[in-house]
């Protein structure tokens, strides 16, 4: 274990993450969003391959004893990931990736619905104020005044909350697999079945890229790819606990590209709101770490006090 380390790779991801959507953004007036998923997803495919072979993980990281998990897995991620890009094109970066951090509060949710976990009365308040942060920042994109909202900022908000929708179902759908599968078979076939998905989408029509837009997409891929292994190697080195509150330094980084590169400001309502659920997700992290010391306590107590 190297907490450091975990930490540095943990901000390392975020910042590939954060410079793959810029490069979906600046590439969604002229591609659509099952086509930016295809070489997303397609390009991602070479470099975690690569990553897997230098392990040795290359045959035994991709057996896989539940096939039919990863493809409910893959349809439910993939929704996630259109959905997502689809709303960069329609909303400033900043507040798409402020939407975005509903997820981790939604996961709480469905996992008391579908896994059975218990959530006491500290994460449910904690959810209620990601929740109500979720609606702080949708607020100014749900008026129906036409003078000061478009339609199209109404339609981004409704598919970004609900890619945010999809992203914590698949996270549910991670949580069973775990107990059967690799982290290296679960990343790998997540980027296989997103590609033959996203090509179910050509009778919609796809776009024919300009040089400059295709190698946009390419680098998107391969910065996917990275990222993903990025993030998966963060967690070989220090506890879930330790690093996930770092994802929300994709704030600060969105802000800054979508600042400098598409000219976006975010509103008081997008940085109060941001700032809601951020507070939220920090603080359920925080408690869930003090729950596992005290129950690691409690099992390592166990056996001194049967003696």
């Amino acid at each position: 274990m190297s907490p450091l380390r975990g930490i540095t790779l943990k901000l390392l991801s975020v910042c590939v993450f954060v410079a793959m959507s810029a490069l979906i953004k600046a590439s969604s007036d002229t591609v659509p969003p099952g086509q930016a998923v295809f070489f997303r997803s397609l390009f991602a495919i070479p470099v975690i391959g690569v990553w897997l072979a230098l392990r040795g993980e290359l045959h035994t990281g991709l057996r896989t004893r539940n096939p039919m998990g990863h493809v409910w897995r893959g349809l439910v991620g993939t929704t996630s990931m259109g959905l997502g890009f689809a709303g960069l094109g329609l909303l400033p970066l900043p507040e798409v990736t402020a939407i975005g951090y509903a997820a981790p509060i939604l996961v709480v949710i469905f996992a008391a619905m579908f896994l059975g976990e218990e959530v006491r009365l500290f994460r449910l308040s904690m959810v209620a104020l990601g929740l109500a942060g979720v609606l702080v920042v949708l607020s100014p994109r749900l008026q129906v005044d036409p003078a000061t909202v478009s339609t199209r900022e109404t339609l981004g908000a409704v598919v970004v909350l609900l890619s945010a929708v999809f992203a914590a179902l698949a996270q549910v759908f991670v949580r069973k697999l775990v107990h059967t599968e690799t982290t290296s078979a679960i990343v790998f076939y997540f980027s296989v079945t997103a590609t033959v998905l996203a090509l179910l989408t050509l009778p919609w029509g796809w776009a024919v890229p300009s040089p400059q837009v295709l190698a946009m997409l390419v680098c998107a891929g391969l910065l996917g790819g990275v990222g993903q292994i990025l993030l998966t190697t963060s967690y070989r080195h220090a506890d879930a606990s330790l690093i996930a509150p770092f994802e929300y330094a994709s704030m600060l980084l969105s802000i800054l590209v979508g600042y400098t590169i598409f000219g976006e400001v975010p509103g008081a309502a997008t940085l109060a709101g941001g700032a809601m659920i951020v507070i939220a997700g920090i603080l359920i992290i925080l408690r869930e770490r003090q729950l596992g010391l005290e129950r690691a306590r409690q099992r390592k107590a166990g056996p001194t006090q049967g003696q």
